[in-house]
């Protein structure tokens, strides 16, 4: 039962931390088979994308030519980690023939979600612009993300573009992929332990995926099994108010927690994996 009136019920749903018990050993995995990546990967590192706080990123080439790209963005409720915690999901797709690049972001609660938002959108427009002298096709990107991350990538696919740079195209997102997103904002703001986000209704209404139109751009939303109810039940809201044009692929992957179902996504092997790769046209 949802109880959107009781900010304990709220708390226990979306503090994934405090609900998966080596959340910290996850992500000190992460971060070290990242620093491994990049000691022994090809990398371009710490590119800026623009002149503010946290706007650079990182690029992972591929041998092949005109190669889809893979954007890919860390979660943390918008106000932690680092793309440092996320080069270990590059080197199966390099592999695979894809070129990915990892931007960095401004974190909260120094910036608002709205300029968070932005600025992913800059690193975005900076992919657009400089795919092609990475080996990259500018015109087969897909954004990819976890968590927060996975909000992020949902509302990249529903970005106006044009209104960033009239030389945009209006659809420069061709496909995204939401592991464990967030959709609906209206319960975080009820939980006290995110209240340092700054969110108010008009927040809520303007940076909720599921209030939006559905985009021309594919979604594919999978969270893990082993997540909270809310995390579930966001799951499916993109999947119920977009309908399945918009969102092919709407599943639950089996004996995946918060933290462990993003694996899933790093191994050549799995099913997270397998639909990636579907969103970039090597399946």
């Amino acid at each position: 039962m949802r109880r959107m009136n009781d900010p304990d019920w709220l708390d226990q749903q979306y503090n994934a931390r405090a609900a998966v018990p080596d959340a910290a050993a996850h992500i000190g995995k992460w971060a070290a088979a990242s620093a491994h990546t990049r000691a022994h990967a090809p990398a371009v590192l710490d590119l800026r994308y623009g002149e503010g706080a946290g706007q650079t990123l990182d690029l992972f080439p591929t041998t092949a030519t005109a190669a889809p790209v893979l954007v890919f963005l860390h979660g943390g409720y918008w106000r932690a980690l680092d793309k440092a915690d996320a080069s270990f999901v590059a080197p199966s797709f390099t592999a695979g023939g894809a070129l990915v690049v990892v931007p960095n972001y401004p974190l909260a609660p120094a910036a608002t979600l709205e300029q968070i938002t932005l600025s992913v959108a800059h690193a975005l427009e900076w992919t657009w612009r400089h795919a092609a002298e990475h080996g990259g096709d500018p015109k087969r990107i897909v954004v990819a993300g976890h968590s927060a991350g996975g909000h992020l990538a949902t509302m990249m696919l529903c970005c106006r573009w044009k209104q960033i740079a009239e030389d945009l195209p209006a659809q420069l997102v061709q496909g995204a992929l939401s592991i464990s997103g967030l959709y609906d904002l209206e319960p975080l703001r009820h939980a006290p332990f995110l209240r340092d986000l700054g969110l108010t209704p008009a927040t809520v209404k303007r940076l909720s995926p599921a209030f939006f139109p559905r985009p021309k751009g594919k979604l594919i939303a999978v969270a893990g099994a082993l997540e909270s109810e809310e995390f579930r039940r966001q799951n499916q809201l993109i999947r119920d108010v977009w309908g399945p044009t918009a969102v092919p692929a709407c599943e639950t992957v089996p004996g995946a927690d918060h933290f462990g179902i993003l694996r899933e996504l790093a191994d050549p092997a799995a099913r997270v994996h397998a639909l990636a790769r579907q969103l970039l046209g090597l399946a």
